[in-house]
């Protein structure tokens, strides 16, 4: 039987529009896409609990899907409001449902703020392009959501905050100097949870158009000498998704086939599938 997927789109509607005419997706629609060519025959629905008159599934109609995933967002959890209340909410029924989830970035936090962890302004500052050096823990090392991933990698990454207390329940799998928490396995009122704090999902693509609108605060805090060297970077991006040959820019810009492969790039999204959705469909299956 097809799996069937619920991604929970993380952004308000303005801000999914905003992404739609730089890009050409949502957030969510390029994760339905990105699991559609992962998992072959899988159906996808996307759900955006930002928007006041969403229609949400509680616990029970949670069931019905194998698995959940959550988008990044531009919103940032301590500001509240009834637009991070709902998602805080729906993900507290995916646990109680049982059904797995996987989030990436704003994923991830709220995937700890639901089970009781809290989530900051990155004291350290933005990460932006790439994370870098992440580094597996012992944990990690084990897991295999990082289990063919090598002693530290660069994935694609951008966000302010970071999940700074793990709530109970909680594993951390991999951390580096921008962020502690890089992935982390979270096991919470009978759910489970995968997270990670970069953006396996993104193609190179969708990285660049992310930076070039972040073009003003870039250079403002002083990750480019201007707007020009925005631009310049975002057409490395396309150039290199284009043609992952480049070696050139894949020196320049120190990434390699953890980035530039998209079977890796997207190697924790897949192992989840594997073995945290597969699994729980079967034992579903056979309760």
């Amino acid at each position: 039987m097809a799996l069937r997927f619920l991604v929970v789109e993380g952004n308000a509607r303005a801000e999914r529009e905003t992404h739609r005419r730089h890009f050409g997706t949502t957030y969510a629609e390029g994760w339905a896409a990105l699991l559609s060519a992962l998992v072959p025959g899988c159906a996808c629905d996307i759900v955006c609990p930002a928007d006041e008159d969403a229609r949400l599934p509680d616990a029970g109609g949670l069931e019905g899907w194998d698995g959940v995933f959550l988008t990044g967002s531009a919103l940032n959890l301590y500001d509240g409001g009834p637009a991070v209340a709902r998602q805080i909410d729906l993900m507290r029924a995916v646990y109680a449902a049982g059904t797995p989830a996987f989030g990436s970035c704003w994923g991830l936090q709220v995937g700890a703020a639901a089970a009781g962890g809290t989530v900051v302004r990155n004291p350290a500052g933005r990460e932006v392009g790439f994370a870098r050096r992440i580094v597996p823990t012992p944990a990690g090392r084990e897991h295999p959501m990082l289990a063919d991933r090598p002693a530290a990698f660069e994935a694609p990454a951008v966000h302010l905050d970071i999940v700074e207390t793990a709530p109970e329940g909680t594993t951390v799998l991999a951390g580096n100097r921008l962020a502690p928490i890089q992935a982390a396995e979270i096991r919470h009122d009978g759910g489970l949870f995968w997270g990670v704090q970069y953006h396996p999902e993104f193609s190179l693509s969708e990285l660049a158009a992310i930076v070039d609108r972040l073009a003003e605060p870039l250079t403002r805090e002083g990750f480019f000498a201007d707007v020009a060297g925005v631009s310049a970077f975002a057409a490395d991006l396309r150039a290199l998704d284009a043609d992952p040959g480049r070696g050139d820019l894949a020196w320049r810009h120190g990434i390699d086939a953890e980035v530039l492969d998209p079977t890796r790039r997207t190697a924790e999204i897949a192992r989840f599938v594997a073995h945290a959705v597969v699994p729980a469909k079967a034992a579903r299956g056979r309760a």
